[in-house]
């Protein structure tokens, strides 16, 4: 017979996986709406709160986002996936950003055997489960999308465009003892963080525990690339989620403008060239190539505004949470590989404007040129 114990105790059972774990899953999906958000504008058209860091009492007043984000609770959400039929999301809250980005928090409380648990992990790795996911926080968006139209500058929301990340959270508890949980029972472990039911060998089970972070004896966290799981106190996690779910934002809004850099590039290099295969002077016009590109200086102001959103300097727990999460999510290369496309957009600008500038050059002698021809005509003629 299974006995519950209270929320967040464990009733021993004779079989490791039956052993009962009470928890939370938090599910994070990332979007982005557009090139900017006007917060104040967007506060009027909804019921949004200014957010501000949650801290505990070592938290600096100096950690904060900048500027604050807006968040917004969200209608009620029932997620049908196997493993969570029916389930009542606790909470559904949407967190909007000056850069147009928005993540949707999810919070899934649950009480299950060890073996389920992990099931359900696995089932968030696939496809239609995930997809599933990605619609319904996209369905409960909707209306706060609209609402907020008019405060989004040049909207465009692209389905293919989102981020999912999934916390495993767990309050204190022999169950989850963070010495046991890295040790006799790293393989359970390492199949929540990979989302995975299969066993794995020692090789990816030493490689997914790789990264972890404790700060004291009963807490624990540790992120993979699609999951993690976080042993805390309820309250006290708050702000370590915080930091998970804009590192999540973060890759989503990288790959967007990654993505524009690399459309707008192709179009720009593309009118370069038919610019400079014209043979009429008249004919080389850049004005096409140097508006696409003018754009995407639009997109080096975004990219400041990302990266800058949330410093965490002051704060070694919080500054150690996000740098686990950046290896994970490639952040550092994602940033280095975007620094130096703006910087390539540069030069490829200054090249256009340059030849732009000898193309106008070379049609303003050609019409001195042909003007003193047509005053020698006139002068011949009156003679």
């Amino acid at each position: 017979m299974l006995l519950h114990g209270p929320v967040g105790t464990l009733i021993h059972m004779s079989n490791f996986d039956d052993d009962i774990l009470t928890g939370r899953l938090s599910i994070y999906v990332a979007f982005d709406w557009g090139e900017e958000i006007n917060l104040e504008l967007a506060r009027k058209q909804g019921a949004g709160v200014v957010l501000d860091m949650v801290r505990r009492p070592r938290t600096p007043r100096s950690l904060a986002f900048r500027p604050p984000p807006l968040r917004f609770p969200l209608g009620p959400v029932v997620i049908s996936m196997p493993g969570l039929e029916g389930t009542t999301v606790r909470a559904a809250e949407a967190t909007v950003f000056d850069f147009a980005g928005v993540s949707v928090a999810l919070q899934i409380p649950f009480t299950m055997p060890r073996r389920e648990l992990r099931l359900l992990a696995a089932r968030l790795n696939d496809p239609e489960p995930s997809l599933q996911i990605v619609q319904t926080a996209r369905a409960v968006l909707e209306p706060l999308y609209h609402k907020l139209l008019p405060a989004i500058s040049k909207p465009a929301w692209d389905e293919q465009l989102s981020e999912e990340y999934f916390v495993f959270q767990f309050p204190p508890s022999p169950g989850v003892a963070p010495d046991d949980l890295l040790t006799i029972h790293a393989d359970w472990l390492a199949g929540l963080l990979r989302l995975e039911d299969e066993p794995l060998s020692a090789q990816e089970i030493a490689e997914s525990l790789r990264l972890t972070l404790r700060y004291g004896m009963d807490d624990v966290f540790i992120p993979d690339w699609g999951a993690a799981v976080l042993v805390d106190r309820e309250g006290e996690s708050d702000e370590t989620l915080q930091v998970i779910e804009f590192a999540n934002l973060r890759m989503v809004e990288f790959r967007h403008i990654d993505r524009r850099i690399d459309e707008i590039l192709g179009l720009a290099d593309e009118l370069v060239r038919k610019a400079s295969r014209s043979r009429l002077p008249a004919w080389r016009s850049h004005h096409a190539a140097l508006r696409s590109l003018g754009e995407l200086r639009i997109d080096a102001g975004l990219f400041e505004r990302t990266v800058t959103a949330l410093q965490l300097v002051g704060d070694q727990y919080l500054a150690r949470v996000y740098k686990l999460l950046a290896t994970r999510f490639h952040l550092p290369e994602w940033e280095k590989g975007i620094q130096r496309k703006l910087e390539s957009l540069e030069g490829v600008y200054q090249i256009a404007s340059h030849q732009s500038a000898d193309f106008r050059a070379e049609f303003l002698e050609l019409i001195i040129v042909l003007l003193i021809l047509i005053e020698i005509v006139i002068s011949i003629y009156k003679h």
